[in-house]
């Protein structure tokens, strides 16, 4: 496997693997493994980009960091500072918000099973908008408001009926979804007449969806904006409703491996915005503000994770297992989607490959593989293994399957390196536990 940068990755006069202009290894020498590294100008870069591509062709739009990729205070800070808005489908992502002190009109509260605390709190806090999913959320979304006095600017969320071409696991967009009102079954009008007569606690700006994850072509995107503006041509004359909003979610595919061919975030944003324009100018409607939520396109190849490498089991005329200390505890998507990633040795990544091997993780279980064939350099025991890729979903879905502490975070960029979330202790573990 030929070594492939991405963002500000190099490799240094030293012959290491270099990320933010700090050397991998130094990084290991200050914080251990496993560690999630995370390039600060990579984001930037990729943030700015989405922008600029609403600004240039004219649009008024909002970028949504879809936070459920990787959620803390100091992505959310980061994100900040970019002037997106965010993405939040719990209590404890939004509360994580309050700590950032991101800005409450700025977020955007998803999910198919609000509860009662969690909507009082986003109540309380005074976000931007809530994005209903289904007929029991508009009652008890209708309820809390009355109770409190408030109004809250609503999105209904709809399947639009379109497939992306990904894991069944992550497609949220088709009919059978466990997200949203149908588009094509009539539901989502239900929706919309049940929260227009409830104008005293709702503000209806506009429509929801979100086709699916890790899609690689904009035709998904062109054929749910096409399917949903043709309902707003139909709702503007037979409710005389019209959509201040339209947000098609994320979903912009990333390079795992180098079978992935993503488009620029550009191309994605350039294909929807024609779309709607079309459709908008063809039927003399107003362009509604475009919505997007992106959130692995955002920060999964700013992400690498550092491993040790320990010991290894050669199985002679099968394989060799080459065992990292982490595993399936700070990256369960190998085992849960079968993901596939690329390494490299951060010692020498432009080194020529000698061996194929399997690279194991140390929770016990069977399945627990990071990467099944992974051309290498020989490797020891102490070498410093690199997988690009890890910047989404890996932090947010770590577990202490095994009691293993989860691995702390630090973003780099320009030279300087900051720990921004810290390694979990052994007292951490057990912090919540009590005696019998």
């Amino acid at each position: 496997m030929a070594f492939e940068r991405f963002g500000t990755m190099d490799v240094n006069k030293a012959g290491h693997l270099e990320i933010g202009g700090v050397d991998a290894l130094r990084l290991v020498e200050e914080y251990g493994t496993p560690l999630y590294v995370y390039d600060v100008a990579l984001i930037r870069e990729r943030a700015r980009g989405f922008k600029k591509t609403f600004e240039e062709l004219g649009v008024v739009a909002q970028v949504a960091y879809a936070s459920k990729a990787f959620s803390s205070v100091a992505i959310y800070e980061l994100m900040h500072e970019e002037g997106l808005s965010l993405d939040v489908v719990s209590g404890g992502e939004l509360y994580t918000a309050i700590k950032a002190n991101f800005p409450k009109e700025r977020i955007h509260f998803h999910g198919n099973n609000k509860t009662v605390e969690e909507i009082e709190m986003a109540i309380d806090y005074g976000i931007g908008c809530m994005v209903v999913d289904n007929y029991y959320e508009i009652e008890l979304l209708q309820k809390i408001l009355k109770k409190k006095k408030a109004k809250m600017s609503v999105l209904v969320r709809v399947t639009p009926g379109i497939e992306a071409h990904t894991h069944d696991y992550i497609l949220t967009g088709q009919d059978d979804s466990k997200f949203g009102f149908g588009l094509t079954n009539g539901q989502a009008e239900e929706a919309i007449r049940r929260i227009l007569a409830a104008s005293d606690e709702f503000d209806l700006i506009g429509l929801h969806c979100h086709i699916g994850s890790q899609i690689f072509e904009t035709t998904g995107f062109i054929m749910a904006a096409h399917r949903i503006m043709e309902k707003l041509v139909e709702w503007h004359k037979t409710l005389a409703f019209d959509s201040k909003v339209l947000n098609l979610g994320g979903g912009f595919g990333v390079r795992y491996t180098a079978e992935d061919k993503p488009l620029e975030p550009a191309e994605y944003v350039k294909e929807i915005i024609h779309e709607v324009k079309k459709m908008a100018k063809d039927n003399q409607l107003s362009v509604p503000e475009i919505w997007i939520e992106p959130g692995r396109s955002l920060v999964g190849e700013a992400g690498t994770t550092l491993y040790k490498i320990g010991s290894r089991k050669e199985v002679p005329g099968v394989r060799d297992y080459v065992a990292v200390d982490g595993g399936m505890s700070d990256n369960i998507r190998p085992a849960l989607y079968e993901a596939h990633y690329e390494a490299v040795l951060a010692s020498s990544p432009l080194d020529k490959a000698e061996e194929t091997v399997a690279i194991a993780g140390k929770c016990c279980e069977s399945g627990d593989m990071l990467i099944w064939d992974l051309p290498l350099p020989k490797s020891n025991a102490g070498d410093v293994l690199a997988v690009f890729c890890t910047g989404a979903y890996g932090y947010s879905m770590a577990s202490n399957y095994n009691r293993i502490p989860r691995p702390p975070v630090v973003f780099v960029e320009n030279g300087k390196s900051k720990l921004v979330v810290q390694r979990e202790t052994y007292e951490n573990l057990v912090q919540n536990d009590l005696h019998l």
